[in-house]
């Protein structure tokens, strides 16, 4: 029997994503996948994976699970959530090693609302439509199409052996701005000053928020005329307003199609960042144009390549620097994200 995760209480939405589902929303089956991507492919670098291997994503809570059968790395990334190896503090943000009967425990989040456990080679769960992601209303993806419960048994895939890497708090992923969007595909259904009004105004995350959608409270939005269309395709991101005029962003699990007019679209490299919205959050939108929203997508890309460039060998167990490992660095060089690889993993600076 190789390694396996062993959940033993599960917090309070903990499921199986990766990357989504895609190629079937034209058969009315959603996408899905991890609500904050950054943090996923961040904790997959951590530990040596591809990027879009399946995660056990963490809303709000944490869960508590022992490690049987085998040895496995892991990494938590995303909302602060405190995580602890056998009732000892670890760091997040960084790969662990652990061993046959050890314990994990991750708490609730104190910042953030999402955050993100990979294990070293991923989890050997058959696909369903070529993904692992859980859609629990339609139950497909991940473990039995839910959400995950105390008594499940995760199997991991064997990793070959690598190192324990770490990413400094000054190159983990920052929110700040407003949330970029591209206008339409129906902005033309809302007044000129309806426009200015969604544009210009802060909204407030409610509490009918989830991974479907995030309904927001401000200002109304003017229609042009009327608030109904005929139903067309939606996408993550694509953000309706109702006939109450409050806008209702579509996220991971939205629905296929839509009829509420779309006044505007959030670009791709923001939408990890609704991901962590808590209710009572406020935000604010920016429009961009699809040329800047292009560009805009190549720098994401390039800030996860340097995301990588800076992850650097982190100390075992994770309790601090112990002698063997301080001397068997080079300490001249001092920032480890200056340090250039050599043949064969010698370090040169």
């Amino acid at each position: 029997m190789g390694a396996q995760l062993v959940i033993d209480r599960p917090g309070l939405f903990s499921s199986l994503q990766d990357n989504g589902r895609f190629g079937y929303q034209r058969f009315g089956i959603s996408a899905s996948g991890a609500m904050d991507t950054l943090a996923m492919q961040t904790a997959n670098l951590l530990v040596g994976n591809p990027r879009g291997t399946a995660v056990i994503e963490l809303t709000m809570t944490g869960l508590a699970a022992t490690i049987e059968g085998g040895p496995c790395r892991l990494a938590l990334a995303g909302a602060d959530m405190p995580l602890g190896i056998n009732g000892r503090p670890a760091a997040t943000w960084r790969a662990h090693g652990l061993r046959p009967g050890d314990r994990i425990e991750i708490g609730t989040a104190r910042s953030g609302l999402r955050a993100y456990l990979a294990l070293a080679g991923g989890f050997a769960v058959p696909a369903t439509l070529g993904s692992l992601s859980t859609h629990s209303r339609s139950a497909i993806g991940g473990l039995d199409g839910r959400a995950l419960r105390g008594g499940d048994r995760l199997p991991l895939r064997g990793a070959p052996p690598a190192p324990l890497l770490s990413l400094a708090p000054e190159h983990r992923p920052k929110d700040a701005g407003p949330l970029r969007v591209v206008m339409g595909p129906q902005d033309d259904c809302f007044t000129p000053a309806g426009i200015a009004t969604f544009l210009s105004s802060e909204y407030r995350v409610t509490d009918k928020a989830d991974r479907m959608g995030a309904q927001l409270d401000g200002p109304a939005i003017e229609h042009a005329s009327g608030f109904n269309i005929v139903s067309d395709g939606v996408m993550n991101g694509s953000i309706q307003v109702p006939g109450n005029g409050r806008p209702l962003i579509l996220l991971a699990d939205r629905q296929t199609t839509g009829g509420y007019p779309k006044i505007a679209t959030v670009i791709g490299p923001d939408l990890w960042r609704l991901g962590q919205k808590r209710s009572g959050d406020l935000l604010r939108f920016a429009h961009v144009s699809v040329e800047d929203a292009a560009a805009a997508a190549r720098a994401h890309e390039e800030l996860i390549a340097a995301m990588t460039g800076h992850m650097c060998e982190a100390s075992e167990g994770g309790a601090g620097l112990s002698s063997e490992h301080l001397l068997a660095h080079n300490l001249v060089s001092g920032v480890c994200s200056a340090i250039e690889p050599g043949p064969q993993g010698v370090e040169r600076p």
